[in-house]
């Protein structure tokens, strides 16, 4: 898989911006504020439907534009499909494929997959729940697109059921709660695939993010990965023991026999307290966990391996399409020499890689490929 052209519209600072890219390396030098980062985040959200970089859109449009439009051209299996989201103020977002208009945005999923480490990911090994939790489900995702429906179906079953529980004092005063038992079998309906797909990804990751672990830190203690969840105690097993993933079956009943212990604490408290919304990757190096423990050298060595560990772990399931786009933003001026090289070999070796950085010599000499001068007047090829 590779991209042959990207073209953005009002995305960012670009009022406009054409770029032909080639397989192997393409390096985008370019310095502070040029735009190169832009470049691979319109990327990056037409793989995912999200922004490395910020939450919510908004941010992606440029200044006094209504719309942003992020197009691609992608190879793969021997054929060439063009993508295009519209980011709209004010409205939902628009997707086409070839030129037609697709029913949702989430129809374009899976045509194009990537990989992107970016200096955000430090996020992922020293941030909130949430920051692994997202690292998760864009694994999950780029594994089985198909899912995006069923998290976006999760996601509002937790906003209606969490406004029954905000308004529900009066129903534990003597009214009815049957409305309530239907939105916990919608919960743990949606919720036991996500809690399924995450189980399944963890178990996956494993092995290939320990192993690029003990490559970019050697001599480190082993990198530890487990997934942590609110249905545990309801699990004939532990969630994450060595053992066959538990059926989406076993997962349902297991997410409303939490549901029902918690039905109490969740109305006194107005919050849903139960589900994949909750849950944790918990990640360790030796005996000790990552938050609050490993250093800074530590935490970019977790959050390099984790994303080189994603990449073999994508390439290793043999997906339609073939390798995923690698793109590495800005990271190889954070990155100490034994990294950096462990890195470059990986960029080197990808179908085809991203790299951004704000000047030649961060980029490292055995890294070649196409070179792309970035400023704000335009995109030169070197």
């Amino acid at each position: 898989m590779h991209v042959r052209h990207l073209s953005v519209t009002d995305f960012r600072s670009w009022s406009g911006a054409e770029l032909a890219l080639e397989p192997g390396p393409n390096v985008l030098i370019g310095s502070n504020g040029q735009g190169k980062t832009n470049l691979v985040e319109a990327l990056g959200y037409l793989a995912t439907l999200g922004s490395h970089r910020v939450a919510g859109d908004a941010p992606l449009i440029r200044a006094g534009a209504d719309r942003a439009v992020a197009q691609a051209a992608v190879v793969a299996d021997g054929r060439e499909l063009r993508i295009e989201v519209e980011i709209a103020s004010g409205r939902a977002n628009r997707a086409r494929i070839n030129g037609a208009p697709v029913p949702r945005p989430r129809e374009i999923l899976g045509i194009l997959r990537t990989v992107m480490f970016a200096p955000e990911d430090l996020a992922i090994p020293r941030g909130d729940p949430s920051d692994r939790r997202r690292f998760l489900d864009e694994l999950v995702l780029a594994r089985a697109p198909r899912l995006a429906g069923v998290r976006a179906d999760y996601e509002r079953v937790l906003k209606q059921r969490g406004a029954l529980l905000k308004s529900a004092a009066a129903a534990r005063r003597g009214g009815d709660l049957r409305t309530l038992d239907v939105w916990d079998g919608h919960l743990a309906e949606h919720g036991a695939q996500i809690l399924r797909a995450r189980i399944a990804a963890v178990r996956a990751l494993r092995p290939y993010a320990a192993a690029a672990y003990a490559h970019v830190a050697p001599a480190s203690a082993a990198l530890s990965l487990r997934y942590v969840s609110t249905v545990q105690p309801s699990l004939p097993q532990p969630a994450d023991a060595e053992a066959d993933v538990p059926d989406a079956a076993v997962l349902r009943d297991a997410l409303l026999a939490e549901l029902a212990k918690a039905r109490v604490a969740e109305l006194d408290r107005g919050v849903n307290l139960v589900g994949p919304h909750r849950d944790e990757l918990d990640l360790g190096i030796g005996q000790l966990p990552v938050r609050g423990y490993a250093s800074h050298g530590e935490c970019w060595s977790v959050a390099l391996a984790l994303r080189l560990g994603s990449y073999e772990l994508l390439r290793a399931d043999g997906l339609p399409g073939g390798d995923p786009v690698l793109i590495l933003d800005d990271v190889f001026a954070e990155l100490d020499v034994e990294r950096r090289d462990q890195l470059a070999l990986t960029a080197a070796k990808a179908e085809q890689s991203l790299v951004t950085a704000a000047v030649p010599a961060d980029v490292p000499s055995g890294l070649l490929g196409v070179r792309y001068d970035v400023r704000r007047e335009g995109i030169t090829r070197d």
